[in-house]
C-alpha cells in the first residue's frame, strides 16, 4: 500500500507523530510524508519534528500563510502535482485546518485507471478526527470539518459523540470508527520528557497558561482588548504566562496592547504579578508549562484535550467547543470571552477543583494502532 500523510500545521504534527509511530510495525505500508507548510516553514517547526522523532518529510509544499480561498487553492494546486507523481492507494489527513480540507478534495476527484488497493478508481480517504462538531459555521475550521467527513471513505472519531455528529449527517455507520485520541498518543508517550521552559527556572509560586490565536479572538481589537482587560485584573493575583504566535504578537502590537505584558526576552523570570508574554514553544516545553499550571486559558481546541489528560483546569476563552467530552470530563469550561465570565470561571476553576477525573474511553495511547490495523484490514490484494 502506497500512502500519503499530511500534516500543516503544527498540532497536526502531533496527530502524524503517533500515526508514523505506529506505521512502523506495517513494513508492507510505504509512506510519503507530505508537510504543506499552512502556518509554518520547516525551520520553525523543526523542534517539532526532532521532540517529536518524526522523519525528514519527502515533500515540502512551502505554501505559508494568506485568506482562506488564496491558501486552500494554492495548497489543492500543489497536491495534485503530488498525488500525479506518487499516485498513491491511500491519502490520510488530520484535524481540522485548510491542508486538511484541500488535500481531501484534491484525493476525493482524482482517477486512476488501475483500482487502488482498496478497490477504488481513486485513494481512499482517511480523516483523523472526524466528527467533531461546534454548530458554529462562522467557525472556518468547522467548515473544513464538515466537508472533509463528507468526502471520506474512512472516518476515526475520538470519542462517541463524534460518532452520533456523524451517523445524523448521514454518513453510513461502517464508515464510522471509533479508535481514540492520537493525539493523547503522543501525550502519554512523552509525559516523561516533558520539561519546564528555560525561563522558568527560577519560578517558584503558582501561575496561569495563556494562549489565543483564533481569529474571532485576535483579529478584532474590541474583542482582544477585552480579553487582556480580563486577564490583566487576574494576573494581580494569578501571574499569567502567554505563549503567544507571532501573528498574535503582530496583533497585539497593531492595537497597541503589548504595553499590557512584562516581555520575556532572555533570562529568567520569577514569580511576581504580571501577564509574561513568551514566544511559541517547543513541544515538550510547552506540556511541562501546562503540566505544572493552576489553570489553562486558552481557544485552542487541542488544549482543552491535553489539559483533560493531565487534570489541569481548562478555561475556554470561546463561546462553544467541538469537543464537549472535555466539558463532561469537568475539566474544561466555557466562559466565553467576557470579562466577569473569565474571572468567576478561573475562581470556579481554581477554588473548587473537581477531582480528576479518568481519561475518556480510548484515550489510553494506543488510537493509531487502532486507526493502523484498520486501514490494513481494508486492503485488497491487487489483481
Amino acid at each position: 500500500m502506497k500512502a500519503v500523510f499530511v500534516a500543516g500545521t503544527r498540532p497536526n504534527f502531533m496527530k502524524i507523530a503517533a500515526l508514523l509511530r505506529a506505521a512502523q510495525h506495517y513494513p508492507e505500508v510505504e509512506i510519503t510524508l507530505v508537510h504543506t507548510g499552512q502556518h509554518y516553514d520547516y525551520e520553525m517547526s523543526r523542534s517539532f519534528f526532532e521532540q517529536l522523532e518524526i522523519r525528514e518529510p519527502d515533500i515540502f509544499l512551502e505554501i505559508g500563510s494568506g485568506s482562506h480561498g488564496e491558501q486552500t487553492g494554492r495548497i489543492m494546486i500543489a497536491f495534485e502535482k503530488v498525488l500525479d507523481s506518487i499516485t498513491p492507494d491511500l491519502v490520510v489527513v488530520v484535524g481540522d485546518v485548510n491542508s486538511t480540507l484541500a488535500c481531501a478534495l484534491v484525493a476525493s476527484k482524482v482517477t486512476y485507471e488501475i483500482p487502488s488497493c482498496f478497490g477504488m478508481k481513486r485513494p481512499a480517504i482517511a480523516h483523523v478526527e472526524s466528527g467533531l462538531r461546534s454548530y458554529d459555521r462562522t467557525m472556518p475550521e468547522e467548515i473544513n470539518r464538515l466537508l472533509t467527513d463528507a468526502i471520506s471513505d474512512y472516518l476515526f472519531t475520538t470519542c462517541e459523540d463524534a460518532d452520533r455528529n456523524l451517523i445524523k449527517e448521514g454518513i453510513p455507520k461502517e464508515k464510522i470508527h471509533f479508535v481514540g485520541n492520537v493525539m493523547i498518543d503522543t501525550l502519554l508517550a512523552h509525559i516523561d520528557a516533558v520539561k519546564m521552559p528555560s525561563f522558568m527556572k527560577t519560578w517558584t509560586g503558582d501561575y496561569a497558561v495563556l494562549t489565543l490565536h483564533r481569529p474571532s479572538n485576535v483579529d478584532n481589537e474590541r474583542t482582544l482588548s477585552d480579553i487582556i482587560g480580563a486577564l490583566e485584573e487576574l494576573s494581580h493575583d494569578l501571574p499569567i504566562v502567554f505563549c503567544a504566535h507571532p501573528r498574535t504578537q503582530k496583533m497585539l502590537k497593531q492595537f497597541g496592547l503589548e504595553g499590557n505584558f512584562l516581555f520575556l526576552i532572555q533570562g529568567n523570570i520569577v514569580d511576581k504579578k504580571g501577564i509574561y508574554l513568551a514566544p511559541p514553544l517547543p513541544y515538550l516545553e510547552f506540556i511541562g508549562l501546562m503540566k505544572n499550571a493552576k489553570v489553562v486559558l486558552t481557544d485552542s481546541g487541542g488544549i482543552q484535550e491535553e489539559a483533560t489528560v493531565l487534570g489541569i483546569p481548562c478555561l475556554t476563552l470561546r463561546e462553544n467547543t467541538e469537543r464537549p467530552i472535555t466539558v463532561n470530563a469537568g475539566t474544561n469550561i466555557i466562559v466565553g470571552i467576557v470579562k466577569e465570565s473569565i474571572l468567576e470561571g478561573v475562581s470556579k476553576a481554581v477554588m473548587d477543583r473537581a477531582p480528576r477525573q479518568p481519561a475518556p474511553e480510548l484515550w489510553d495511547g494506543h488510537a493509531a494502532e487502532r486507526i493502523l490495523k484498520i486501514l490494513i484490514a481494508g486492503m485488497r490484494p491487487h489483481k
